[in-house]
């Protein structure tokens, strides 16, 4: 079984690059399972219901969060009401939604996918302790018995905490894959005990800006000539960014690579 993952999706230039061609790039890599993070696809902020129902429809079959998820007030009554819309695990400010889910892949396996959110150096309130969250979910399901995969896509701003967990769910998970920062690494390896790892997936969206972000505002804010522009997502040309998990018998990772289509990034697959 093939599990594709996409990093955090951007605004307009992500978010259409991702419905127009996911279909497409999910056949070619034959992929079982596709999960993307679809915390920045309404404008740069957080997600909408409606946005999510376009995702599922054209074969995205869980979204993750992560920081922004509540960005949009609209979204916490509809989130109860669509179970592969997922919001961070551990995010408890509010008790909306679920953090984690049991869903089907293509070829029948069962596939649990679980948001966490970080905690090193992330400005929110409730926020509980993201081992402890992923330990609470595993202690329910466990890799083999109850799912034939489990993917852990973790939002988190220090590669520390990311490695962290990784090598703390090692061998009982299939994978952890970071996300948060925008930007792809170079990391990706099947670890000691069989868990694939990525400490970001990168972001689908412009990456002619400041992490998917125009990058004149973010110029202006660093340079102190901030005017109270709102930050939003550049609108240039989009490039998709995540990892292909491939997933063995036992439901840990035979093997797992980056994935980059688009623009501005040297591509890894030709589509």
């Amino acid at each position: 079984m093939k599990i594709l993952f996409f990093g955090d999706v951007v605004g307009g230039a992500g978010r259409n690059l991702l419905l127009d061609n996911v279909g497409r790039i999910a056949a070619r890599l034959s992929a079982d399972f596709v999960i993307a993070n679809a915390e920045n696809a309404a404008h740069g902020f957080g997600i909408t219901v409606e946005l999510a129902a376009k995702f599922f429809a054209r074969g995205i079959d869980a979204l993750t969060a992560g920081d922004h998820i509540w960005d949009q007030s609209l979204l916490r009554p509809g989130i109860n009401s669509e179970p592969r819309l997922l919001r961070p695990e551990n995010y408890v400010a509010f008790a909306d939604g679920s953090g984690h889910g049991i869903f089907k892949a293509r070829n029948g396996a069962r596939v649990l996918v679980l948001s966490l959110l970080g905690t090193l150096f992330m400005a929110r309130d409730g926020i509980e302790n993201p081992f402890h969250a992923a330990d609470k979910v595993l202690g329910k399901y466990r890799l083999g018995r109850d799912a034939d995969a489990i993917f852990v896509d973790f939002h988190a701003e220090a590669t520390s905490e990311k490695m962290s967990l990784a090598h703390y769910l090692d061998g009982r998970v299939t994978a952890v894959v970071g996300t948060h920062t925008h930007i792809p690494t170079s990391d990706a390896r099947v670890m000691p005990r069989g868990t694939a790892y990525m400490t970001d997936a990168g972001m689908c969206g412009d990456f002619d800006t400041s992490i998917g972000m125009k990058k004149e505002v973010s110029l202006a804010r660093f340079l102190g000539e901030d005017a109270g522009q709102r930050l939003s997502p550049g609108e240039g040309p989009g490039t998709l960014c995540g990892a292909l998990v491939d997933v063995g018998a036992d439901g840990l990772a035979a093997s797992v690579e980056p994935f980059v289509f688009g623009a501005n990034l040297k591509n890894t697959h030709e589509l």
